[in-house]
């Protein structure tokens, strides 16, 4: 299959937008600028008033909560968790999982996500299914809770995740392990993990100082701060993907280094908990890889990755009252080409020959869009997810002029609503 999307501006990876042509052969870009007479493309979208971006990429959430979203809201993180998700999140079932996880795909298309990194509980393969079905990417983890009695069933049920998924959908999902976190997974846990990912030559995705309160309680309990205890564990021996990382000092930031973790900031999800706010700049300065997640839709409360592309670029001016902290293209980068990168995918979040044919195309013709002096400045400060107006991955039309071609949004949300008022009512 041959696509070429002809008269677009396009953002280059130096930050450029020139008007252009995105010459797209199979699930990969074959070539960008003037068209060969050689190339007849199989299908032409004109990309006339139209700003062509890399997908963007979701690097931490929880698609199935979206079935809490608005369900409880202004509170602390661990009375949160403990008193309202953790005993809805009991009663799931395998087709509230797939329901919650086909909302999300419909969510993230519609608003420019082309991949995620999923992190939730039982029933997993679930959302793998409702991620072939729909055309994204999954980068998909079964959570695991170390403290629970049947924690080496719920590894077993990650390794069968892997073995069953990993690859499938002509290599749109990949299976990483996921310890839930450390205040949850006790070592000789950690260390199982970190055994079965040896084995699987998997990559590992955790969750990692996002409450100053979480630090405290790993120094009273273990001596150590949170990242020298893991690393005592030797899950970080594994390629490590790290949510949130909101306190973290020196030393921790040295173990990051050291062992190429990846950081994923989820700053609309640790504003609205109130964890804190990350040292992104510090972060990005050190060479580190720092990629962007919305987390899940019940702490966000939406899976709006351009809004998480916004607050870092607006946050972190705020936090350091330097308004070059985190300047637009930086943020636009963090929402794709380091979120690819955090997550593990090769050749993605770059618009060039040999990439993924990951693309969103935003349309032009909206007030927020004008007048047009900066593009990648319009993207990051000015524009909103309901102008994308169309969504490609691996060469494949998934959304296209604001239609969703790979699902049927109306029966979605009447099964996610039928789900919800199950599981809460």
């Amino acid at each position: 299959m041959k696509t070429l999307i002809k008269n677009v501006h396009a953002l280059l990876p130096d930050g450029t937008t020139p008007l252009t042509n995105i010459m797209i052969e199979g699930d990969r870009i074959k070539a960008m600028g003037e068209v060969p007479e050689g190339f007849l493309p199989d299908k032409t979208i004109d990309g006339k008033d139209h700003f062509a971006i890399p997908g963007l990429v979701n690097a931490h959430t929880h698609a199935s909560m979206n079935l809490l979203r608005s369900y409880a809201d202004d509170m602390e993180l661990m009375d949160w968790l403990t008193n309202k998700i953790w005993p809805v999140e009991e009663k799931m079932g395998s087709d509230d999982i797939y329901w919650g996880a086909m909302l999300a795909a419909a969510e993230m298309i519609r608003s420019g996500t082309t991949a995620f990194a999923d992190l939730y509980g039982p029933c997993e393969e679930r959302v793998a299914e409702a991620t072939i079905e729909s055309g994204l990417r999954g980068i998909l983890s079964r959570g695991l809770i170390g403290v629970a009695p049947d924690s080496d069933k719920k590894l077993e049920e990650a390794a069968a995740l892997y073995r069953d998924f990993h690859g499938a959908g002509e290599g749109r999902v990949t299976v990483m392990f996921a310890p839930h976190a450390l205040y949850t997974c006790p070592p000789e846990f950690l260390k199982k993990v970190s055994k079965a990912a040896d084995e699987y030559n998997a990559e590992i995705h955790i969750h990692m100082s996002e409450t100053q309160g979480e630090v405290e309680n790993c120094l009273k309990e273990y001596g150590k701060r949170p990242f020298a205890h893991v690393e005592s564990t030797g899950l970080f021996e594994h390629g490590t993907m790290a949510a949130h990382c909101v306190h973290v000092d020196d030393e921790d930031i040295d173990i990051i280094k050291k062992h190429h973790i990846r950081v994923v900031h989820n700053p609309g999800s640790n504003m609205k908990l109130a964890s804190g706010i990350a040292p992104v700049p510090r972060l990005l300065k050190e060479g580190i890889c720092v990629g962007l997640g919305t987390d899940g839709a019940s702490s966000n409360n939406n899976l709006d990755m351009l809004e998480e592309v916004q607050l870092s670029a607006l946050l972190h001016k705020v936090a350091a009252c330097d308004p070059l902290a985190v300047p637009a293209l930086e943020a636009v980068k963090m929402g794709t080409e380091y979120s690819a990168q955090a997550v593990g995918l090769k050749d993605a979040g770059r618009l060039e020959a040999g990439a993924l044919a990951d693309v969103v195309l935003f349309d032009l013709n909206n007030v927020m869009w004008c007048p047009r002096h900066n593009l990648v400045s319009l993207l990051a400060y000015s524009a909103r997810s309901s102008s994308v107006d169309t969504v490609l991955v691996a060469g494949k039309v998934l959304m296209e002029k604001h239609e969703l071609k790979t699902l049927d949004e109306e029966r979605i949300r009447f099964e996610a609503q039928r789900c919800a008022d199950r599981l809460t009512k």
